[in-house]
């Protein structure tokens, strides 16, 4: 009886609810995860998605793509190698283009995700903090808190490095204030009639 109770199960008394590995609110209309996996796409459902941001290289399987396409997803696929040799950096281009999607709102409520959830997400959330004004310390230890045991010296020589102002300067039309959605809950606002959207890759 009191397994039962522990479970989580959605509003209708079904089946158990299983978020994706590493599963975490980054703030109101923003998450992070692993690969969504089947068995978590009772739990995505409850997220009411518009838009997923994929940071992995290769092809959205096709189990996967097929729910994304009959909830009406969007798909945003950025291919960052998950390399783990120091010679091999991720691009500071891919990320921008990748933050460019995260912070339009109109791609909200979105889930960032990679396979496990640490490192590439890791970095893009990094750098969406630093955009966010965070201190280097506390986004390293957001990352170091995913990562564990195997947080990357070359991912956070990436976030120490990533250049917030350049973005700032590429996104002229954005208005970067916050709007409360109550005492805790804020987002960016933008000026959607001169916002350029970035290519996006569709399910249709």
């Amino acid at each position: 009886m009191d397994s039962m109770l522990d479970e989580r199960r959605d509003g209708s008394g079904g089946d158990t609810l299983v978020p994706p590995v590493n599963f975490s609110m980054v703030e109101e209309g923003v998450y992070r995860s692993g690969f969504p996996r089947a068995s978590n796409f009772a739990f995505i459902e409850t997220l009411n998605l518009r838009s997923i941001i994929y940071l992995c290289p290769e092809p959205y399987p096709e189990e996967n793509m097929k729910y994304l396409q009959s909830r009406n997803i969007q798909l945003f696929q950025f291919g960052i190698e998950g390399k783990t040799e120091p010679s091999v950096s991720i691009s500071e281009n891919t990320i921008t283009d990748a933050l460019k999607v995260l912070i339009d709102v109109r791609n909200h409520p979105v889930l960032i995700h990679c396979k496990r959830g640490k490192h590439r997400t890791g970095c893009l959330v990094g750098c969406f903090r630093k955009l966010q004004n965070w201190c280097l310390s506390s986004v390293f230890e957001e990352y170091r808190s995913f990562a564990g045991v195997k947080t990357r010296v070359t991912d956070l020589r990436f976030l120490e490095s990533f250049d917030v102002a350049a973005l700032r300067h590429n996104l002229y039309s954005i208005i970067y204030q916050y709007q409360g959605y109550g005492a805790k809950k804020r987002r960016l606002l933008y000026k959607e009639e001169t916002l350029q959207k970035p290519p996006r890759i569709t399910s249709n």
